[in-house]
């Protein structure tokens, strides 16, 4: 007899999505890398308990971090251990894709910003992209070009 999987209580293995850096940014390539957590992050990141919008991935010495997420803690976190919300995670990525980030940032001009966390078979990733930053006159027309976008949609709809 062959056995039935289990089917999650939740289907969404989004954590958190950074809209603002669809917005502030034109978003070339996407990477997805792992995190290094401590377990009472992993639980509060189980509680959605994380804020990506002004964080940002710094490359140091070979390696990528993210750095600006905060993590809230859990009410249940031990009494006797004071977790550090701000600090600085390390990314797991391989070492052609650090290259490339670094060849990209140093040599191009581009930023690493995180665009979305979400689960993959238990463990938590994290998509970063490389991105130009937007004038503001690119950003105006992006918003009337979703606007018309909306707008076509009610006609056809209407017909």
């Amino acid at each position: 007899m062959a056995k039935t999987k289990k089917q999650s209580k939740n289907n969404s293995s989004t954590i958190a999505l950074n809209k603002k850096a669809r917005h502030d940014y034109l978003l070339e390539d996407r990477f997805e890398a792992g995190l290094v957590l401590e377990g009472w992050e992993v639980k509060s990141l189980r509680g959605k308990k994380i804020q990506i919008l002004d964080s940002h991935i710094h490359l140091q010495n070979g390696e990528a971090w993210l750095v600006g997420a905060v993590i809230s803690p859990l009410p249940t976190v031990s009494t006797h251990y004071s977790p550090e919300q701000n600090r600085s995670r390390k990314l797991l990525l391989h070492t052609h894709e650090l290259a490339k980030l670094v060849s990209s940032v140093e040599r191009k001009g581009y930023t690493i910003v995180p665009t979305a966390m979400y689960w993959v078979k238990g463990r938590a990733k994290i998509e970063i992209a490389l991105a130009k930053g937007k004038q503001t006159q690119d950003k105006r027309a992006a918003s009337k070009e979703r606007d018309w976008g909306r707008e076509k949609q009610r006609m056809m709809k209407n017909r």
